[in-house]
């Protein structure tokens, strides 16, 4: 058994849209009639896309699986011999069983063509919208700009299943026009029933004055299909295609009026663990935003999600169900501060060669050709720590450019079996972050980094040395106390789910 991909144009004029239906024939009939005689067997395409009736499409993907022999790229050329005319499959090729169209991350483009002007074309009649009216395309520009990010768009669907999350993401929204055609092209993340052709229809009414472009943000805000434009007919609209990811992508960011987060993905490859921050949240969007943006990484392959609410640490319920997943109180992320007492350390350059005390280890600044060791210890040493991310060379990078931060190896030996991230700041010198991996550790080797970065503190004339870490990291909390670092509160709490499952 394999699973063959393919990817379809059609003239949707004289189908009932997609999927199957009983008052008349559907592109899915007609492929899996086709291909049942094709291949010799009974075949059940799934499709990417459903469109509508009378709705194009240019690059629709689909999915089927077969026991047939033939190769899956010589699927396509053999089946276009057999389909209609108005139908074409351009390309065929295996994908992994599990392949699925509708549960992959990917972008959409559609594309809504309006022909302007006094008497209509007959030859662009079933693929485009006429209309006489003189429509201003510079305001109907305006009003798709308004469309462009992360918004509920529940007053650009049909009432056509409520229980549906109405929140997507447009990443492009352009209006452009060629003599007498105007073209409204929309990319995004993904698009209710009928959304598209309800903002051709809206911008429309914007071309004509009827509403002024701002109009649109007013639309969006109220949530309600009976403020928006009528739906433009069918016919003008077609699916250009579908561009599915390849990778995750490290953060994703969703920021409007309503709320403002942002999700870490970077470490679900390596360690299943992904991390939201909600930086602000209407009270009346917390619950769907949560359950949306954590099945978003769990469907990205995430198996912990860690959530932080930095509007409101109590708001996230500990046991309470959103949607397939229940949250409990994981940690605390705790600032701690020790004031510098300049007269209790010795006289120290950054390097560490002018010093007092004797220290088992060295200290030796890292270079810009040692960021990849340096991203190897750090990256071991904190694989399971709580709330620590993965470094990459480019971040570690980053970091050494800016003469803020410095990065420090402590070394055995000339071997290098610790390290530490330090921040300048104002009045305090943070430590960002230190570790001595696990075959080193119990020799007193993480009190010495605490120790030399305090000696550098005094040095550059700082008053406080500054750190977080974790409530549960015990280990880390006990050394931090012993070396004279005072509790100075909570400035995160954290939520998890863990052993999280999506919809199937």
């Amino acid at each position: 058994m394999k699973r063959v991909k393919m990817v379809l144009a059609y003239d949707g004029t004289n189908y009932c849209g997609w999927q199957l239906q009983t008052n008349g024939i559907t592109i899915e009939e007609v492929l899996n009639k086709t291909l049942s005689e094709l291949l010799k067997e009974p075949v059940a395409v799934i499709g990417a896309s459903r469109t509508d009736s009378g709705v194009h499409a240019e690059g629709n993907v689909a999915v089927f699986d077969t026991e047939n022999r033939m190769p899956a790229d010589k699927i396509c050329f053999a089946l276009n011999q057999r389909l209609p005319e108005d139908i074409r499959v351009l390309s065929t090729e295996e994908v992994p069983g599990d392949w699925h169209p509708r549960k992959q991350n990917c972008v959409k483009t559609y594309e809504y063509r309006i022909l302007n002007r006094k008497i209509n074309m007959p030859t662009l009649r079933l693929y485009s919208h006429f209309c006489y009216f003189p429509l201003n395309e510079h305001h109907m520009r305006k009003a798709a700009s308004y469309l462009m990010g992360e918004h509920d768009f529940k007053s650009f669907c049909t009432a056509r299943g409520q229980a549906e999350d109405t929140v997507r993401t447009i990443y492009r929204a352009d209006v452009v026009k060629e003599h007498d055609m105007i073209t409204i092209r929309v990319k995004g993340s993904g698009f209710l029933y009928n959304m598209v052709r309800i903002i051709a229809g809206t911008l429309m009414k914007v071309g004509m004055g009827v509403y002024p472009p701002e109009h649109v943000k007013e639309i969006l805000a109220a949530r309600n299909r009976k403020a928006a434009g009528p739906t433009a007919p069918a016919r003008g609209l077609t699916l250009m295609g579908l561009e599915y990811e390849t990778e995750i992508k490290k953060e994703i960011a969703g920021k409007n009026e309503d709320w403002d987060y942002m999700l870490i993905q970077t470490e679900i490859p390596e360690k299943g663990k992904a991390y939201l921050f909600i930086n602000r949240c209407r009270e009346e969007d917390f619950d769907r935003l949560l359950t949306r943006v954590t099945h978003q990484a769990v469907r990205n392959g995430a198996r912990q999600v860690y959530v932080c609410d930095r509007e409101n640490d109590s708001r996230i319920a500990a046991g309470k169900a959103y949607g397939y997943y229940t949250f409990f109180h994981g940690y605390d992320m705790v600032a701690m501060k020790k004031r510098i007492v300049l007269s209790a350390v010795g006289e120290e350059d950054l390097t560490g060669q002018k010093q007092c005390q004797v220290f088992q280890g060295e200290w030796e600044k890292v270079s810009i050709w040692q960021t990849s060791l340096f991203c190897t210890i750090y990256n071991q040493v904190f694989y399971a720590v709580p709330n620590s991310a993965t470094l990459t060379e480019r971040e570690a990078r980053q970091y050494m450019v800016n003469s803020r931060w410095q990065l420090f190896f402590t070394k055995i030996r000339n071997k290098a079996v610790g390290f530490v991230i330090l921040v300048e700041k104002d009045r305090e010198l943070e430590v960002d972050s230190l570790g001595v991996l696990e075959e080193y550790r119990g020799r007193g080797l993480a009190r010495e980094i605490l120790e030399r970065a305090e000696m550098t503190a005094a040095q550059m004339g700082k008053e406080f040395l500054t750190l977080t870490v974790s409530s549960i990291n015990t280990a880390a909390v006990s050394l931090y106390t012993s070396a004279g670092f005072q509790d100075e509160g909570m400035i995160s709490r954290w939520y998890v789910t863990e052993n999280v499952y999506g919809e199937e």
